[in-house]
């Protein structure tokens, strides 16, 4: 793994944007939101992120209603242009 790794980033993700929509759809723009933040910041197109479970655990973890403000995510772009994510700790 280490040997095409390319660029390992923590980001900070705001998520603030997701209060501007309805509480039951929340949770569900939350990570459509960590997906464009890593779109834009890393330049890859959105079918090359691939999220990890404890990302969406994280965000559903108060419920559909009550993501978090922001979230720490560890992203690592590979040299063939995909990109992993997972919960930073």
């Amino acid at each position: 793994m280490a040997d095409d790794m390319v660029k390992e980033q923590i980001y900070t993700i705001p998520l603030r944007v997701v209060k501007s929509v309805p509480a039951w759809k929340r949770a569900n723009r939350a990570i459509i939101e960590v997906r464009n933040f890593l779109v834009r910041h890393l330049k890859v197109e959105p079918v090359k992120i691939k999220l990890d479970k404890s990302i969406n655990e994280h965000l559903w973890e108060k419920g559909c209603e009550k993501p978090p403000l922001s979230i720490r995510v560890r992203a690592v772009k590979f040299a063939d242009g995909e990109v992993q994510a997972e919960l930073a700790q």
